[in-house]
């Protein structure tokens, strides 16, 4: 059972706590005893907050990268009052911030313009030395950003507890889009306190603190083994990519852009690039420093946030766990992070009645950690047990088809029943039958993104069949109604039908410039980024936005404080590039 006053208490500590507690840098040996146990909880619990609103960026090359890069260069600091934990998140405005803690970020809209190793090195240097520098104790107007982000945290928790039924799961405070019909009341203060963190923490960077993460930055990156010069390269990608605008992205959490230029070069000429040194060691005691933290700590039966000493969630305990196999994803304890793990999916999934589990989703759970293991060591024991484990799953699944077949010849079944049939024997040929049945379903219940997945999936997989003319027909009934600019840019572009394609062209030409939902458009940009629609998707993102803000003007008028918020909590969520979210972003630091 969820405890209302102690969750508001401990929200509104979590950013009180950023402004009573300061942890200097240290030159000491390496240590796995975390310095400051207090600002390591509240930069954790704000780090899995900022990844459940954004997402992952879900490229595991690009992930592996950072880590690979990133340590090499927090290696030379020499730093060891937190452990440093590296993060791709799918933010889509280019940039990159680090929490105190040691928790660093790398936004996808960063990613995406195309970074060389030498220039992410400098990226992530710079990010390094703000924690070891301490420059966030050290900022103008910390204390009063940060009272702006707990009263942001009490408002969106008091909008859950009134809304939220039971089951809301804290991993997921968003939940999936465009399917609940609480999405409002789920987008809580935690959430908030991910959007406003990164802007709210960085913008008030000094020109000196700036100037000072560069300069180290650049010479860890050095040290490590990386071209000082990527600083400046970098510096002249995003001022060729990006909007050069104290607003934008970037931009914005790292001001004075020109003095930072000059400097860079000059620093540049100076540094010598060493020849680079293995961090295995260095990722080792990280791993060891997560792992004692998390083994350490009593873990809540509870999925909420405790800020008793000594008292962590669940869901931050496995956020730690998850921390730690990135940190060093081979060897002993990244084997019982991986076991640990395929476990507990493994029993939740087989304490369901037998027709009832989801096989599927378990053995494509093993063979990606197969696939990761072997690709690092190849060698190892564990991949035996995997595969036997593997193999039991898929004895039994096999088991199970006739009396599945069986339930579907004789047409009595739920929903979910057809679902897990795809997922357990994706390749049996009844699935064109099953898919066709749950694009009809999913029409019929107004899910216009599922019934547009089901029917495609019918017409890719039996393109001659009874079934395929079926799922065309009704393709071409929803087209004309559909309202998801992203399944209709997916009609649009199949290449099965093409009249079913222009009647979608037709429909999304339409919608793109009068669709009323925010988080319509902002599904399009992220499924499309670079789709033929979002320019003009782009532009009617932002008069919607401009309509949420005069939202919240009169709502903080009448003193209706919640609804404001949750328009706030709307525009930062899905239309954080806009002009709304900038005035946003400038009305909190003005009225502090």
């Amino acid at each position: 059972m969820h405890c209302p006053s102690r969750r508001l208490l401990s929200l509104a500590l979590l950013a009180a706590l950023l402004v009573t507690v300061a942890a200097p840098p240290a030159a000491a040996a390496p240590a796995v005893k975390i310095k400051n146990a207090e600002l390591f909880e509240t930069s954790l619990e704000v780090a899995r907050q900022a990844l459940d609103q954004y997402g992952v960026y879900d490229d595991k090359e690009q992930q592996k990268r950072i880590n690979d890069i990133g340590y090499r260069v927090a290696q030379e600091s020499g730093f060891t009052d937190f452990p440093f934990t590296f993060h791709a998140i799918g933010m889509p405005e280019p940039n990159a911030f680090a929490l105190p803690g040691g928790h660093i970020f790398v936004t996808r809209g960063m990613l995406e313009l195309g970074l060389d190793d030498d220039m992410l090195a400098n990226l992530l240097g710079h990010e390094v030395a703000h924690v070891v520098l301490d420059h966030h104790a050290k900022m103008q107007r910390r204390a009063t950003l940060l009272q702006i982000l707990g009263q942001a945290l009490l408002v969106g928790v008091l909008i859950g507890a009134g809304g939220s039924d039971s089951s809301y799961d804290p991993r997921d405070p968003v939940g999936n889009a465009g399917r609940s019909s609480q999405r409002g009341d789920m987008i809580q203060g935690a959430a908030a306190a991910s959007v406003i963190l990164p802007e709210l923490l960085l913008r008030s960077f000094s020109r000196d603190h700036e100037d000072e993460a560069d300069e180290e930055g650049q010479r860890w990156a050095a040290g490590a083994g990386f071209d000082p010069d990527g600083a400046n390269r970098l510096f002249a990608l995003m001022q060729a990519r990006i909007p050069q605008s104290k607003r934008y992205g970037y931009w914005a959490t790292h001001p004075f852009f020109d003095e930072r230029v000059r400097s860079g070069e000059a620093r540049a000429e100076l540094l010598r690039t060493l020849q680079a040194k293995p961090a295995d060691d260095f990722r080792l005691r990280t791993q060891a420093t997560l792992l004692t933290w998390q083994q350490g700590v009593q873990v809540s039966g509870e999925d909420e946030y405790h800020k008793e000493p000594g008292l962590i969630s669940r869901a931050t305990s496995l956020f730690l766990e998850d921390e730690a196999l990135a940190v060093w994803p081979q060897g002993a304890a990244a084997e019982r992070i991986r076991l640990a793990k395929l476990q507990r999916l493994r029993e939740a999934e087989l304490s369901q009645q037998a027709l009832e589990r989801d096989y599927g989703k378990l053995i494509r759970a093993y063979l990606e950690q197969e696939e990761e293991v072997r690709a690092l060591t190849p060698e190892t024991p564990f991949l035996a047990r995997l595969g036997e484990e593997k193999r039991s799953l898929q004895a039994q699944v096999e088991d199970l088809y006739p009396k599945a077949r069986a339930i579907l010849e004789e047409g009595v079944f739920e929903t979910p029943f057809l679902e897990r049939f795809l997922s357990n024997w994706p390749e049996a040929s009844e699935v064109p039958r099953v898919a066709l049945l749950l694009g009809d379903a999913n029409a019929r219940l107004d899910h216009q993104p599922d019934a547009v997945r089901y029917y495609l999936r019918t017409l890719e997989t039996a393109a001659e069949s009874g079934e395929a003319s079926r799922a065309a027909r009704g393709l071409k009934v929803l087209a004309p109604v559909l309202d998801n600019l992203s399944a209709l840019q997916r009609l649009a572009l199949q290449r099965n039908d093409d009249e079913l394609a222009a009647l979608a062209e037709t429909r999304l030409g339409d919608k793109v410039e009068h669709f009323d939902d925010v988080d319509n458009g902002a599904d399009y940009l992220d499924r499309f980024p670079d789709g033929p629609h979002a320019a003009a998707v782009g532009e009617r993102m932002n008069l919607l936005a401009d309509k949420l803000y005069a939202e919240v003007l009169l709502y903080q008028a009448i003193g209706d404080h919640v609804k404001a918020v949750e328009r706030i909590n709307k525009i930062l969520t899905y239309a954080p590039l806009s002009p709304a979210a900038d005035l946003l972003r400038d009305r909190a630091v003005l009225e502090a």
